[in-house]
């Protein structure tokens, strides 16, 4: 009985372990070329690249979990999942309540886009998805501000007249102005590039994401990456 006992108990520990080793990533699924949902319903992009090397190098186990861009940090800080890898920008706002890997991009352009050149982006209404550094920076400006919760339908709203602009990640709106109908009307640079965040109280676990980014930096894989999928910010 003693001996059942204690592999019973050997059995749960060892279990206890396995799961501990499985890391849930979070991503928003609706930000391509970072991250999407493909014609599968799985995550694909840049970032499910990435993540999934990332943790072959880090020697974990990962599976993906989407969740919407409004609460993507709370439900991070509450447990739902154990990192963050969804085209999120380092800023020191978010650094107060999360903790950063080194970025896995360089600060790339943030672009303003419209129906036709000649919009005062300064004085204009202007959309932007919400809880973003575009939005932000909108609301330093003296443009009038108008969120949304996906990107989708920023270029949408631009589209239907309901705004006069847009401002996204360039990489994002690239495909986007190349299909017609929009045109780039500005550039301006946000952030500092963009990371995986992590619950302040796992730095064991982020300790072994950095490396692992600093790996692919240094064999240049993700300059390979990050040139696949056509993404600005290279090292």
């Amino acid at each position: 009985m003693k001996n059942l006992i204690l592999s019973t108990a050997v059995l749960a520990l060892t279990a206890g372990v396995a799961a501990a080793e499985t890391v849930r990533l979070g991503t928003e699924g609706a930000y391509p070329p970072y991250n999407f949902l493909n014609d599968a319903g799985e995550v694909d992009g840049f970032e499910r690249e990435l993540g999934d090397e990332l943790c072959k190098r880090a020697e974990l186990t990962c599976e993906w979990v989407t969740n919407d861009w409004d609460s993507i940090i709370p439900n991070l800080t509450s447990g739902n999942y154990d990192a963050i890898i969804a085209g999120m920008s380092i800023t020191d706002e978010r650094k107060e309540v999360v903790d950063f890997t080194q970025g896995y991009t360089q600060p790339s352009p943030s672009a303003y886009a419209a129906l036709a050149e000649g919009v005062d982006v300064n004085s204009a209404a202007v959309a932007a998805q919400s809880s973003t550094i575009q939005s932000g920076h909108v609301a330093t400006t003296g443009a009038t501000l108008v969120e949304f919760p996906t990107p989708d339908e920023t270029v949408a709203a631009v589209k239907s007249g309901e705004v006069d602009a847009v401002l996204s990640d360039k990489d994002y709106l690239n495909p986007i102005v190349a299909e017609g109908g929009l045109v780039f009307i500005g550039d301006v640079y946000l952030g500092g590039g963009i990371g995986m965040a992590f619950r302040k109280s796992d730095a064991d676990l982020r300790g072994k994401f950095d490396a692992a980014i600093a790996s692919m930096k240094a064999d240049g894989s993700l300059n390979a990456l990050l040139d696949k999928w056509e993404i600005e910010g290279k090292f």
